[in-house]
C-alpha cells in the first residue's frame, strides 16, 4: 500500500533511505520506472537513525523487503494490503 497511488502489485522494486530525523523511509516503484511511491507508514522512527551502520541499514532494508513481500491475511478471498503502519507509533499498531 502506497501513500501515493494506494495498492501497487506486480515486480516492484523497494528502497529504504535513512533519514536522519524521521527515521528510515521505504518506497517502491514498477520495476524499469522513475517514479518511487512511499510505502504507507513511512518513515519508520528509529531511536538511533543516524548511528545506524551500513550493514545495520542493510539488514533493516532486507527486513523490510521480507515483510512487505509476504503475502496478506485473507478477508472474503481477497488478500489485503501490505504497510508498514504496524511499525508506526502513532497507527496503534494496525
Amino acid at each position: 500500500m502506497t501513500e501515493e497511488v494506494g495498492a501497487i502489485t506486480g515486480d516492484l522494486e523497494v528502497a529504504t533511505h535513512l533519514r536522519e530525523a524521521e527515521g528510515a523511509e521505504v518506497s517502491v516503484r514498477y520495476v524499469g520506472t522513475d517514479e518511487w511511491y512511499t510505502v504507507q507508514g513511512s518513515p519508520i522512527k528509529l531511536g538511533n537513525a543516524g548511528d545506524l551502520s551500513t550493514t545495520e541499514l542493510r539488514g533493516l532494508h532486507e527486513r523490510m523487503v521480507r515483510y512487505l513481500t509476504t503475502p496478506g491475511k485473507i478477508v472474503e478471498s481477497n488478500e489485503q494490503p501490505t504497510s508498514l503502519l504496524r511499525f508506526s507509533p502513532t497507527s496503534g499498531g494496525g
